[in-house]
């Protein structure tokens, strides 16, 4: 299908190919039962496949979209085979994901009239947060930008401690201060000491605290309210982190976040650990907000652009 093209290195594609074993393996093993004694794809298989799909975190109204298209599908060629499913399944989640014009980059890359170009990352403590700030540091270092760093999640001295540890790691300058300051001071030191020195691109942390949702939104307009008295239009970028582990959870945490700041981007972490690796599909159909990165493998180099083509080719790869 012209979907599917070699897009990424022979690299990139084998680690994202390992980072989704784990939800490859389970969602062919509940696929092999789902379809066991059937030769023909009939209402019994598409029944058994709706419960698949759910079970692997794509989520309902995600997988009510592909069953529709598959419906229509068998409708159209009056006989299909269980054997061709798989392929099926391939093109159609293919073809759905490619109606939204996002998930479609092959290269980390930033606009390049804005300097310095401003991330704010958010996200519930746990999610990977700090280790995508520092994964995407590195990147964005390997591509020849200046970056740097701001500590902005000063609630607890293991968040600043531990960006400290990545700036150090991937060798890029870093704004903090001690736990407990507000962190909306440490934003505009952070953009300060940016146009100052010319960076690029400037990596904003931020407290991971959902227990409530108007404190949440209190701290990060603050925080939006005093970077734009440094950059006008700062921040371009709000980054919402999630965990892919938690399934279901992520789409929770997706919800929460969006009501209390306008999210532009998400990136979805600890995908190799995990069978919950369908939860980016919904992710990426349901919300109106690209999926920008997915984390697939421990390795600094294995967060990665998020290519839907790329992702969907890894994931039903027999």
């Amino acid at each position: 299908m012209s979907l599917f093209k070699n897009i990424f290195s022979k690299d990139k594609k084998e680690t994202l190919d390992k980072g989704l074993e784990k939800s490859k393996s389970s969602f062919f093993g509940k696929l092999g039962k789902a379809v066991a004694g059937k030769s023909k794809v009939d209402d019994e298989v598409l029944d058994n496949l709706e419960e698949v799909l759910v079970s692997s975190d794509v989520g309902v109204n995600t997988t009510l979209k592909i069953i529709e298209r598959i419906e229509e599908r068998v409708s159209r060629d009056k006989y299909m085979g269980t054997d061709e499913l798989n392929t099926i399944l391939r093109e159609e989640i293919a073809g759905l994901l490619s109606e939204t014009h996002v998930g479609e980059s092959t290269e980390i890359s930033i606009p390049t009239d804005k300097k310095p170009y401003v991330i704010m990352v958010v996200g519930v403590n746990g999610v990977g947060k700090t280790t995508t700030i520092g994964k995407l540091a590195h990147q964005f270092k390997n591509k020849g930008l200046k970056v740097l760093l701001g500590a902005g999640d000063t609630f607890r001295a293991a968040a600043i401690d531990q960006l400290q540890v990545w700036a150090d790691r991937v060798q890029v300058p870093i704004i903090k201060q001690k736990m407990g300051s507000d962190p909306a001071s440490v934003a505009f030191d952070t953009l300060n000491s940016a146009v100052a020195d010319q960076a690029d691109v400037v990596l904003v942390d931020t407290a991971g605290r959902l227990h409530n949702k108007v404190n949440l939104m209190n701290e990060l307009s603050k925080v939006k309210r005093v970077m734009q008295k440094v950059v006008p239009d700062a921040p371009h970028e709000v980054l919402l982190v999630l965990d892919g582990s938690t399934g279901q959870n992520a789409f929770e945490q997706a919800k929460q976040f969006t009501k209390a700041t306008e999210v532009t981007s998400l990136a979805v972490t600890k995908l190799d650990g995990t069978a919950k690796g369908g939860v980016v599909i919904g992710i990426s159909d349901q919300f109106k907000i690209p999926v920008k990165y997915i984390g697939v493998g421990e390795g600094i180099e294995d967060l990665q652009v998020f290519n839907k083509y790329e992702f969907v080719d890894s994931f039903f790869k027999m």
